[in-house]
């Protein structure tokens, strides 16, 4: 059971990897988590595991491919807190290989409209449904996980350690969700929420695949730290850790 003064925290695609991370580690802050995920049985699972660590958790069911999602989500919510403090954009896909290739040539429609209705139409949708509650909330932050694959300025430099990485459809629709930061956070300047995106690294997950450098015990820092930032604290920023990153 919530207080009214706990903060509340909803992170989309939480029952692993990245997700997970972050939300043991907000937990860890005495934060109520709200775990979002598409499978019910995996999420529950996840959060009996953040109960048994002593977190304060619940499953709530989130599947970015369903248009009603949003709704229900920002009902549920409004149901059980009448606000939220806390919204994590962690769920994404990645239909390509990212490594070695420029598949620009090659890439099919059906990929680009899944991996732009997932990373982001999915996303907008889910931001603006909930702004109602985060506005409810002292000190809302919001936290778009980006990617550094998102960064023009470094993809257009020859010398660049990401020039070898170019698909398309997963490095626009970061650049996109990128954008969407900058704008949210430009509409909101006068309130308390802060809007961030945010690089977690390349990371040993599903999507990050095995020859990534970054250990998933590793990969909560930036999303926990622009999650809880002060009213000093940026917005409208592009970060790893507390690196800024170039657009």
């Amino acid at each position: 059971m919530s207080t009214p003064q706990q903060r509340i925290a909803f992170i989309t695609g939480a029952n692993r990897g990245i997700g997970f991370e972050t939300a043991k580690h907000l937990g860890g802050q005495g934060i109520k988590i709200i775990l979002g995920a598409r499978d019910e049985a995996k999420g529950l699972e996840s959060v009996a595991q953040l109960k048994a660590a002593g977190i304060d958790a619940e499953y709530l069911h989130y599947d970015a491919a369903s248009t009603d999602a949003p709704q229900t989500v920002a009902e549920a919510l409004q149901s059980r807190f009448g606000k939220l403090d806390i919204l994590i954009n962690n769920a994404g896909i990645l239909k390509e290989e990212l490594i070695g290739q420029n598949n620009t040539l090659t890439v099919d429609q059906d990929t680009l409209k899944a991996t732009f209705d997932a990373n982001f139409f999915a996303v907008v949708a889910l931001t603006q449904a909930l702004l109602p509650l985060l506005q409810k909330s002292p000190a809302g932050r919001i936290v778009n996980l980006s990617s550094i694959l998102a960064s023009q300025t470094l993809h257009s430099s020859p010398d660049s350690p990401i020039e070898v990485a170019k698909g398309l459809a997963y490095n626009a629709s970061k650049t996109a969700l990128n954008m969407f930061t900058i704008h949210l956070a430009h509409a909101l300047k006068n309130t308390h929420i802060k809007v961030n995106s945010a690089h977690p690294g390349w990371v040993k997950t599903e999507l990050g695949g095995p020859n990534a450098p970054m250990e998933i015990s590793d990969s909560w820092k930036t999303s926990v730290r622009l999650a809880t930032l002060d009213d000093n604290g940026p917005t409208g920023g592009y970060f790893h850790e507390d690196q800024a990153l170039p657009w």
